[in-house]
């Protein structure tokens, strides 16, 4: 906490962000502030369905309203800080809030990268055992399976933040992202970070393929179910289901993998920066879509609350 409290009194950070101010990354700003609103408005909308529609108030959509705040959250960590940086000109962040940045950005990935392999798993249960789904995944277990998913990433980002934040950084501080990336950051530091770094690389190994290879080996045996299944109308619906969520998660992880997989030496920091848009802003808005507003039952759950807010009006 001396550390901390010492270098806080010291200069600022500079995000040097992804936009200039040319016709072009205007454009392109506009755009992901547009995605920004849709993921907002998308993951509070399903959230507010899932808790008010008994109806919903079922192990997938439970594991979908706590995939939809962590998506809230993590969209809420960076982009409000780019387009403050972006509108009024200053590119500065304080030490203390670089920090806090790291922290909710490792905890939400890792959680949500958690979350997106416990899913595929439940998807499995459901398609392959549907007699025994109300007994595997009762709510003790769905508690269980947010629970551990939320502590994992919570762990993690606090280890993460506590580490990044106790090197000595000097020079310029210009950290060449629009949020305090920790490879980014790690570049800054005064003392070398190598070790840390192959200890990071090992962790993204571990945190980006076991929940992957969850993911690849529900999805294979829930393929091998559907493609047994008697009916076409259920072969179908089962099927786009499954594509739908594998969008989804590809987008995720591979973003993901990009980023923290690849080899120092083919790391490119324009490249990181566009690539971190996709799980950043870009996955979190279409979460909701694939996931839940293609859905009978959300689209039922919403079109029973418009009806509500027509009679109320009518009164």
């Amino acid at each position: 906490m001396e550390i901390w409290l010492n270098q806080s009194s010291t200069d600022d950070f500079v995000l040097l962000g992804i936009f200039s101010h040319s016709p072009t990354d205007l454009v392109l700003f506009s755009a992901v502030m547009v995605v920004f609103i849709v993921a907002l408005c998308g993951n509070v909308l399903l959230i507010s369905l899932i808790y008010i529609d008994p109806r919903l108030h079922t192990p997938m959509y439970f594991f979908l309203s706590q995939l939809s705040l962590m998506d809230l959250m993590l969209v809420c960590t960076n982009v409000p800080k780019m387009a403050v940086n972006f509108l009024s000109g200053r590119k500065s962040i304080s030490f203390v809030g670089c920090g806090i940045q790291i922290g909710l950005f490792v905890c939400l990935v890792g959680s949500e990268g958690l979350l997106l392999g416990l899913m595929a798993y439940d998807r499995y249960v459901a398609i392959s055992h549907p007699l025994h789904y109300p007994i595997l995944m009762n709510h003790k277990v769905c508690l269980q399976i947010v629970g551990s998913s939320w502590a994992f990433g919570i762990i993690d980002g606090l280890i993460q933040m506590v580490v990044v934040m106790s090197f000595p950084y000097c020079g310029l501080r210009e950290v060449n992202h629009f949020f305090c990336e920790m490879l980014s950051l790690l570049k800054l530091a005064c003392v070398d970070t190598s070790l840390f770094e192959k200890v990071i690389f090992v962790c993204c190994v571990v945190m980006l393929l076991f929940p992957f290879s969850i993911i690849v080996a529900s999805y294979a045996r829930i393929l091998g179910t559907v493609l047994q299944m008697h009916s076409a109308q259920a072969r179908k619906k089962a099927l786009a289901t499954c594509s739908s969520h594998l969008t989804a998660v590809s987008f995720f992880y591979g973003a993901a993998m990009f980023i923290y997989l690849r080899p120092r030496r083919y790391r490119a920091p324009s490249h990181d920066k566009v690539v971190s848009i996709f799980y950043t802003v870009l996955t979190p808005m279409l979460n909701p879509l694939i996931y839940s507003l293609r859905n009978r039952e959300v689209i039922g759950a919403l079109r029973k609350g418009l009806d509500h807010c027509k009679i109320g009006s009518q009164h």
